[in-house]
């Protein structure tokens, strides 16, 4: 499958998935008030979850395989740190700035979500689901 290809299914898959990550981040952070890494981190597990479980099928199709599962686990284990950094970060930089509390969620996610997208992407490609 073309780089194209995979791309175009990668960026639906998040897309769908983004949906899933930045609605349990609302529904928890503001309405039920979790604080910003105990939300972000159930959301990033329910959002990166979707992801995978389509990726795999979808955009990589590849069989299921223990290695894979693992590599791709050691892989969102990283980019969760790398996430919820930024999330955390640019919430509170953003709401120091004055920004109300919901505008600085999103766009801090966009922000922590677009940079371990991209990672995400990359590394699966280049190593987990690449074509042998």
């Amino acid at each position: 499958m073309s780089l194209k290809t995979q791309a175009f299914r990668f960026i639906l898959t998040g897309g769908l998935s983004a949906v899933v990550d930045l609605g349990l981040l609302s529904l928890l952070q503001l309405v039920f008030g979790l604080p910003v890494p105990v939300a972000r981190t159930i959301s990033f597990i329910a959002g990166t979850t979707t992801a995978y479980m389509i990726n795999r099928r979808w955009t990589f199709q590849a069989e299921s395989s223990t290695s894979r599962f693992l590599s791709v686990v050691a892989l969102y284990a990283v980019t969760f740190l790398i996430n919820i950094g930024l999330q955390t970060l640019c919430s509170s930089l953003f709401e120091n700035w004055g920004w109300n509390e919901a505008i600085a969620m999103v766009c801090a996610f966009v922000i922590a979500q677009g940079t371990g997208t991209t990672i995400n992407f990359i590394v699966q490609r280049t190593i987990i689901f690449r074509v042998k």
